[in-house]
């Protein structure tokens, strides 16, 4: 991969890994669009090293929140850090679970079918729509709620399910505070990032050779600055509900990626 085509892909990445947009979805667009084809353990280094990226920016921009939970946590305290840590550990355990026991199925949906993600854009934007006429409270999330939450995460580890759309989403129309919605929706990803960089790394499935450095260092910092820019908006976005756009958003690449399928089998 050249290092144009890596930047390309790390602000696609940075961009959508926090917008409500999908950034599996539009990563496999994208792809498509610059006609780049690389080998499985490629991919999978580039996934890495680009989620690694977006990780990083969720922690700089949440440093302040996540030194008060790690805080709560081991200082055996039961206090509102120490329950909002175990509720991301709850919400954690879906998607785990998927990860481990449906792994293979999930990597064979990331293979350019760009129908299946037209069809879950689709879905995602009506979410996000249904989320964005939900009134404001100032409601935090429960046990109960992180574990509804924690499904809707696992679901959207399919291409075109936005992550941050649907669990946004669903912990809104659970009526829970929109800004502590996106605070919970960033936070209880962040370990599940990294646990999955950690398989990945152990797997054996991933190769590097030297060539490689500056493409992926490109890639890496085009992820991360544009995570730090796409996360702070996001917040100031879901506060404001502005969702709306977003739900249009997904509802005119879905039909499109859905029209390129059709226009393809066409020809």
């Amino acid at each position: 991969m050249d290092i144009i085509n890596a930047i390309i892909l790390g602000i696609i990445q940075g961009l959508t890994e926090f917008l409500p947009v999908s950034s599996s979805g539009h990563i496999e667009l994208g792809k498509a669009i610059l006609d780049v084809e690389v080998k499985d353990e490629d991919n999978m280094l580039m996934t890495v090293v680009l989620h690694f990226a977006t990780a990083l920016s969720t922690i700089v921009i949440f440093r302040k929140d996540i030194l008060e939970l790690l805080k709560g946590i081991f200082q055996f305290k039961w206090n509102e850090e120490s329950q909002f840590a175990i509720k991301v550990i709850i919400s954690m355990i879906p998607a785990a679970l998927v990860g481990v026991f449906f792994e293979d199925q999930l990597e064979s949906l990331f293979e350019g079918n760009i129908l299946l993600v037209g069809c879950m854009l689709i879905i995602t934007a009506v979410l996000l729509y249904f989320a964005d006429k939900a009134t404001n409270t100032n409601k935090d999330v429960s046990y109960k709620n992180s574990i509804v939450i924690g499904i809707a995460q696992a679901i959207a580890m399919l291409p075109g399910i936005s992550r941050s759309g649907a669990t946004i989403s669903t912990s809104v129309l659970l009526g829970n505070d929109k800004t502590k919605a996106a605070r919970f929706s960033f936070l209880m990803v962040v370990p599940l990032i990294f646990g999955k960089i950690v398989k990945d790394i152990f797997s054996g499935k991933i190769t590097f050779n030297n060539d490689e450095i500056i493409p992926l260092s490109a890639g890496f910092l085009a992820a991360f600055i544009a995570g730090l820019f796409a996360c702070t908006w996001m917040i100031n976005l879901v506060k404001k509900s502005k969702l709306t756009y977003f739900s249009i958003y997904c509802l005119v690449v879905g039909l499109i990626a859905i029209g390129y399928v059709g226009f393809q089998k066409f020809l």
